[in-house]
Formats: C-alpha cells, sequence, structure tokens
C-alpha cells in the first residue's frame, strides 16, 4: 500500500491561524471573498464572480470540497512541477479567496494513464489512479492526512496498459454504493491485438463484441469494502464506451453520467461521413444510467440532431439506418460531437440562484479531432432540469478558458476545463488541466431577480468558434489533424517505420528525430504523396528501402494529418500541416 509523502509550503504565521480558525467552534458564516477584477479571466453570467484559488499547481483532473472548505485535487503522478505527490490540499487560511496553505502528498502511481476521480466521502477523501482507487481517513482540522492508506479496489487486469479509457472516476448513493466506469480498450470494438484501439479505416467491430464482457459499462461496489476487484463488483450498466463525468443525483436519486463518443468517423469511413458529420458526430450524450440499462456501444451511436439512436459504421450503418440500435436505451440528451465531457456536478447549495438546484453543471474539456473544422467545447455548461428531466436546452456558464478565438489545434487552448466540486457555502469551484488552475465561483446579487437578462450575455457566446455548430464551408479550415493522422500513421505508415517512429533499424529509417526532413515540411509532404526510393541518410546511417507513394488513395486532408502526427509526436514541431500545403505540391510533381 502506498505511504503518504508530504510536501508543505506555509509559513508559521499561517499555520498558526489555521489552529485558531480549526479550534474555533462559532458557526458564523464567512461572508464571501471579491472576485478578481477580471474574474481570473472568465466569463460568467451576469451578478457571478470569480476568484483564483491557486495558479500552476501542475497538471490538475479532478477535484473535491471538504465540509471545512480544504479543497483536495488529483493531479497526474510525476508532473514535471511536483513529481513528489499526486494530490494537492489547499486551504484558505485568512479566508480571503486564495489558497495560503498548499501541500502535496501522495506517492501512488498512475500506471502511465490519466487518473481521474477523487471525493470526500463520509469523512474519508477517495483517490483513484487509473488501477485503484484508494481512501485516507480524513482527521477534523487536519489538512493532509496521516491516517492509514486503504485500498478499496483495484483494477486487476494484466492487459491494462494496453487499453484506452482506463481512467476510474467514481460516484456514491445513499445506499453505500460506489459506482465506478470500466472504459472500452478500443475505440469502437477493433481487435486490438491486429490494429491497436485506434483502428483503422474502414474496419468492421467484431460481433459480438468481447469487450463488453468485462468493459464499456459501469460496476457497483460497496463504497467502504476494502481490497475489491471487480469481480467483486455488480455488472449495473452496459453500452457505454469511456465515461469520466459520473455523478448521483439527489433529485430522482439516479446515477448520471456525461459519455465520450467514438472518434474520427470520416477517416474511417470517408465513403459514409463527411469531413463536417465527422466533426459534429457521434454526439457526446447525457445518460440516466438505471440498473440493466444498455446505451449500444458498440453497434450504436447517439445523433443529437437527429435525436435518436443509429447504427455505427461498423455494425453496417450509414448515418441514417437505425436497424439493431432501436434495442438500446436513449440518452437524456446529447451535445456536440468530441466536446470531451470530463465532470458532471448536480448542484444542492443554496448560494446561486434557484434554478441552479434543478440541473446540472457539466465541464468540458474540449476536441482533439474536429480537424479540419475548429476544435470545440472548452467550457462549463448548465443542463436545466424541470420535472427531474432536462429541458433540452443547454447554456453556456462559464467561457473564456481557451484564450484565443478559435482553437485550431487542441494546444492553443490556454486553459481545458476537468473538475467541478461544491463547497460548504455553495461555491462551484473549477480546475483546468493544462497548468492547474482552480478558480472559485460564487453569486452575489438577487437570487429571485436572477433570469433571462441575466443569462443573455452568455447565450450570445454560443457564436464563438469552439461553441457554435461550424459552418460546413465557411469554418473549413483545411489543418491536419493530429488525432485523424494517428489511425491513418497506425494503418499506412506503422508497418515500415513502426508505431514510435523509430523505424526497424533495417530497412526503414527512423521519422521520429530525423534529420532527413527536419523542419522541411515540403520534403515530409512530397514523401508521403510521391514516395521514395534509393539511398538516403539518416541520422548517420544509409537505408535502402522502397517508400510507396500514397497519394493516389489519400487525400490532401489525409496527408496533412499525416505529416502533422509524424511532426508533432515525432519531432516536437508546434506547427500544422494545411491540406492546402498538399494541394499545392500535388500539382507540382518533385523534378527526379
Amino acid at each position: 500500500m502506498p505511504s503518504l509523502l508530504i510536501r508543505r509550503y506555509c509559513t508559521s504565521y499561517l499555520f498558526f491561524i489555521c489552529i485558531l480558525m480549526v479550534c474555533c467552534k462559532s458557526p458564523k458564516k464567512q461572508p464571501l471573498p471579491p472576485g478578481d477584477p477580471d474574474n481570473g479571466g472568465l466569463f460568467l453570467p451576469d451578478r457571478f464572480e470569480a476568484v483564483v484559488v491557486a495558479d500552476s499547481l501542475g497538471r490538475a483532473r479532478h477535484l473535491t470540497v471538504n465540509t471545512n472548505g480544504d479543497i483536495y485535487v488529483k493531479l497526474t503522478y510525476n508532473d514535471i512541477m511536483h513529481g513528489s505527490g499526486g494530490t494537492v490540499a489547499l486551504r484558505d487560511a485568512d479566508q480571503d479567496g486564495k489558497a495560503d496553505i498548499i501541500s502535496y502528498f501522495g506517492d501512488y502511481k498512475d500506471e502511465g494513464g490519466l487518473p481521474a476521480g477523487i471525493a470526500v466521502h463520509n469523512g474519508y477523501l477517495y483517490t483513484a489512479t487509473v488501477k485503484s482507487i484508494f481512501r485516507n481517513r480524513l482527521k477534523t482540522g487536519q489538512l493532509v492526512p496521516d491516517s492509514k492508506t486503504e485500498v478499496i479496489l483495484i483494477d486487476d487486469d494484466p492487459n491494462l496498459k494496453k487499453h484506452w479509457h482506463t481512467a476510474k472516476p467514481f460516484a456514491f448513493d445513499r445506499h453505500g454504493n460506489m459506482y465506478v466506469p470500466f472504459g472500452a480498450p478500443t475505440d469502437a470494438a477493433q481487435d486490438i491485438n491486429l490494429v491497436g484501439p485506434a483502428g483503422i479505416p474502414g474496419g468492421k467491430g467484431l460481433d459480438p463484441a468481447p469487450e463488453l464482457e468485462k468493459y464499456a459499462g459501469i460496476w457497483r461496489f460497496r463504497a467502504a469494502k476494502r481490497n475489491q476487484t471487480q469481480k467483486d463488483g455488480y455488472k449495473y450498466a452496459t453500452g457505454i464506451r469511456s465515461v469520466l463525468a459520473i455523478d448521483w443525483n439527489p433529485m430522482d436519486d439516479c446515477l448520471y453520467v456525461a459519455m465520450n463518443g467514438m472518434d474520427n468517423f470520416h477517416t474511417r469511413y470517408p465513403q459514409v461521413f463527411t469531413a463536417w458529420q465527422a466533426a459534429v458526430l457521434p454526439s457526446e450524450p447525457l445518460l440516466k444510467v438505471t440498473e440493466h440499462s444498455n446505451f449500444g456501444w458498440p453497434y450504436a451511436y447517439y445523433d443529437h440532431m437527429l435525436k435518436k439512436n443509429v447504427l455505427q459504421p461498423g455494425y453496417g450503418g450509414d448515418g441514417k439506418i437505425v436497424g439493431r440500435a432501436s434495442r438500446f436505451d436513449v440518452p437524456v440528451m446529447g451535445f456536440p460531437g468530441h466536446w470531451a465531457p470530463m465532470d458532471l456536478l448536480f448542484y444542492t447549495g443554496d448560494q446561486f440562484p434557484a434554478r441552479y438546484r434543478k440541473g446540472a453543471f457539466i465541464a468540458f474539456h474540449g476536441s482533439t479531432d474536429r480537424s479540419p473544422y475548429p476544435q470545440a467545447g472548452y467550457i462549463v455548461c448548465f443542463v436545466p432540469f424541470e420535472n427531474g428531466k432536462p429541458t433540452g436546452a443547454w447554456e453556456v456558464f462559464a467561457d473564456g478558458f481557451t484564450g484565443v478565438d478559435t482553437v485550431f489545434n487542441t494546444s492553443d487552448a490556454k486553459y481545458r476545463p476537468m473538475g467541478l466540486a461544491m463547497g460548504p457555502d455553495g461555491s462551484l469551484y473549477i480546475s483546468e488541466s493544462n497548468k492547474g488552475k482552480i478558480w472559485r465561483v460564487m453569486y452575489k446579487g438577487d437570487k429571485n431577480a436572477f433570469g433571462a437578462q441575466q443569462l443573455a450575455a452568455m447565450e450570445k457566446r454560443k457564436s464563438r468558434t469552439y461553441i457554435k455548430t461550424p459552418d460546413e464551408v465557411k469554418d473549413y479550415l483545411g489543418m491536419g489533424g493530429e488525432m485523424n493522422g494517428l489511425i491513418l500513421y497506425n494503418s499506412y505508415c506503422a508497418g515500415c517505420h513502426q508505431r514510435d517512429g523509430k523505424g526497424d533499424n533495417n530497412r526503414y529509417p527512423p521519422l521520429a528525430g530525423s534529420d532527413w526532413f527536419a523542419g522541411n515540411k515540403k520534403k515530409l509532404i512530397n514523401v508521403i504523396l510521391y514516395g521514395q526510393q534509393g539511398e538516403i541518410k539518416v541520422n548517420g546511417k544509409t537505408y535502402n528501402g522502397v517508400m510507396p507513394a500514397h497519394g493516389g488513395f489519400l487525400d490532401d486532408h489525409a496527408i496533412a494529418s499525416i505529416a502533422t502526427y509524424i511532426n508533432k509526436r515525432f519531432n516536437n514541431e508546434k506547427g500544422l500541416v494545411a491540406a492546402e500545403e498538399v494541394a499545392k505540391l500535388r500539382k507540382k510533381p518533385p523534378t527526379p
């Protein structure tokens, strides 16, 4: 079991204040601190304010807030800034809204994946890695727990490192249970041993999908039972590809999740889906998860424009056919494709206007694979509920994370919303994953006077390129996509140059760190378009293999995406390759 490593940053003066506050038994409610003049860069509905609690904590994931206001944030383990701790604890000792005491602790490793899930529940701090869920008893007044770490759940799958969607977020009901998603190892039920998790163009899904036995669903466990494995759990629901956003709704005593949908429809099925369709489909659906529910992955997907389940192309679908998709449960609503919902929070506080007690907040991390259209998401939205059901509308609640008007590539976004938590006074806390910034959002207006007028400015923000439905012609950017390039590279290039881009050390040269085309996009594009024969020298070694031409069967955007992938993944080059650059070189073949 992991031990706790603690690194504390606090002055003796602040620590003394902290002890006084803990010992004080006065129930007096603390006034809300002032918001930052610019709300920490956020755009919020009228009369809401935000203060930056902390900045540059490291690559933050989910967060939670204790009953005394202490904040706990899950980090990606071995973060380059704070390699000694996977969790950070924050305390605002002087009640000015800013964290005065910041402590890093925990030596649990994340097995190479991206962790998700942290919560204070029944006096314990629950923390998730991609392999395990732990808990530590929190003592009154203690910021960093020194109690013995208990292992509640461990994923004993020996193939875990090969899989996608390995995060272990969780939610608790009122009956002593914990719900944990086990994500699908692949994107759309491909044979992972043959093509990898991403799949190949035109590939068919396995039928029946063997992944559904142990993955792509939600399992129920006892929240306090130690050393459980998946076999100790109960398979509660299935047909759910990947979930990081999960919460229990006290209004109807039911579990809800926001699911991440499949990717790259145009790259895999160009005869079925246009690039525009693949940018907005399939939906990222909000699911009401009841016992035995089945939402159809991998056989079906939800189309939020048609408002129905549709047969997946890997199983014979054409974007319209319903077929066996009619057998599956329908989401309560759908969001645009690839927005990447990361956290879900049903608001139960009394600080915000009453309408917010009838709905949920969702943090969207933002897309990676909408190319050649703008990347989208990167907001926190609010979903109003009436009579226990979503109204079908959604609102922009917090915006301003991107820092730019158009996100050409995911790395353009300054911040990416990740986690949501509610404080004991009803404040909403938001974490982001790029740098580890934490905001506290507060309401200071007349709760009875809040309505459409206060939301009007936020409704106008839906016209921004990373929120609106893109125009098929006007919003076409033509830039290569890294995620598209991943699938295409693994399909057409990895057989010779290997998945790590290092070549076979014999006939086929390395692409990673190659000095043959370094800084020369034209040379890289030409070799993909027209191939290469004869001796070449790469990094001091001579190679004499044959590189076939790919221009005859790959379009300009596909070649731009492969070149973008090679440059970014293997050579740390920031710029994207444009389809227009490929088109120009296609018209002018290189001179022999």
